[in-house]
């Protein structure tokens, strides 16, 4: 039986050696690569999140008038304010 210390000597062809630190170098990359395309489809993820609340926040709050109204919506209010006052004065001559 061999006995293995700090002493011990290991002899590996050139092209075995090339071929290891070959394969550690694309099993590196592709790790980093799969890596930095899940930050990336999580960042996706939270961008969409953050819209589709948004949306959610607007679908509720703006037929509420709770965001405000169109200058049209406003104009459209400030003749139908006249109209309404110059028909009460209509009905009480």
């Amino acid at each position: 039986m061999t006995e293995l210390n700090d002493s011990t000597t290991i002899t590996i062809p050139v092209r075995n050696l090339i071929a290891l630190i070959f394969a550690v170098a694309v099993s590196v990359t592709g790790y980093f690569h799969i890596v930095e395309r899940i930050t990336f489809l999580e960042h996706n993820s939270e961008l969409q999140r953050v819209e589709v609340e948004m949306n959610s926040e607007f679908r509720i709050k703006w037929p509420r008038g709770e965001l405000g109204s169109l200058p049209d919506d406003a104009e459209q209010n400030i003749r139908l304010d006249f109209l309404e006052v110059k028909l009460q004065e209509l009905e009480n001559k």
